[in-house]
């Protein structure tokens, strides 16, 4: 596979990304922990077909134990705050606060070791955060307190996977096909806690199911598999750097779909937003060229 080939194979996910809020409110009244079991079943699915067909079984067991409950935990933990913040809050808003994940791994990277963070990332840092300050304020509309326990989960959503995602550097890579263990073993973990703590509401009519199913297929399945090929086999900065469109994206989706109104508010806070991380981005792109040669800084893993 070309190295152009694989770039664009990562780029999909961007792009089923953007669906992933429009999708998520188009499932609901579904509890997020039986959402989770829902799209993760069928990501695992898809993972296990992957498997068969590329016959990477040894692959799999030659993966540690710690990597597969390291990922595990995180795609089950993202997706899970996720769901939760797009129920009790504005999907638009709630949305793009869960997006500033990617300003915050550049941020958090500079903990790693021989990394250190530049003027770019706190500049980008102070545009992020005002874009978010704008959503949790009102932008322009008033302070609106009952959205506060959804915007609450969508910062630490974005602190879960940024953390997350820095942390996974330390554990090195492992093959794709691993992704298939993480949306099951997610899927296992999310039904139990379902059963546990939440009462079972299935989606509802032809609009929920189909929400529901193009979700597992889509953001929380395919994405997956084509962004780890896109990174591992593309041009990782350029994927790292057109991740930033998502939010923006997203919020087009939802604004052409009826579900978010349009506002100067929200353009403002996508803006914001997405220009911090592209200047954070740009920031790590001017790493020595021997820090190049060694390899990459931290980009976005998979949301």
């Amino acid at each position: 596979m070309t190295r152009a080939r694989a770039t664009a194979i990562g780029f999909v996910a961007v792009l089923l990304w953007a669906l992933l809020a429009l999708l998520t409110v188009g499932s609901s009244p579904t509890p997020p922990l039986l959402l989770n079991t829902i799209c993760f079943g069928i990501g695992g699915v898809i993972g296990l077909i992957w498997v068969q067909m590329t016959g990477s079984w040894a692959h799999l067991r030659r993966v540690p134990l710690r990597v597969y409950a390291f990922g595990s935990i995180g795609v089950f933990g993202y997706h899970a705050l996720y769901f939760s913040a797009l129920r009790a809050a504005p999907a638009a808003e709630a949305g793009l606060i869960a997006y500033l994940w990617p300003l915050l791994i550049v941020l958090l990277s500079g903990l790693l070791p021989g990394e250190k963070l530049r003027t770019g990332h706190f500049l980008g840092a102070l545009l992020g955060f005002a874009g978010a300050a704008c959503i949790i304020t009102g932008g322009g509309e008033g302070f609106q307190a009952q959205y506060l326990p959804g915007y609450g989960l969508a910062l630490l959503c974005a602190l879960f996977w940024s953390s997350y995602s820095v942390g996974s550097r330390l554990l090195g890579d492992a093959p794709t096909a691993s992704v298939a263990v993480f949306c099951l073993l997610s899927a296992l973990a999310s039904l139990g806690l379902h059963l546990l703590l939440e009462e079972t509401v299935w989606p509802v009519g032809a609009l929920g199911w189909t929400s529901t199913v193009l979700l597992g297929l889509g953001p929380v399945g395919l994405a997956f598999y084509v962004w780890d090929i896109g990174v591992k086999q593309g041009d990782i900065q350029m994927l790292g750097t057109s991740s930033y469109a998502a939010p923006l994206l997203s919020t087009l989706i939802l604004v052409i779909a009826g579900i978010a109104a349009p506002s100067w508010g929200l353009a403002l806070a996508a803006l914001l937003i997405t220009a911090g991380a592209v200047l954070a981005a740009r920031a790590s792109s001017t790493t020595p060229a021997q820090d190049v040669a060694e390899g990459p800084a931290i980009t976005p893993p998979t949301p």
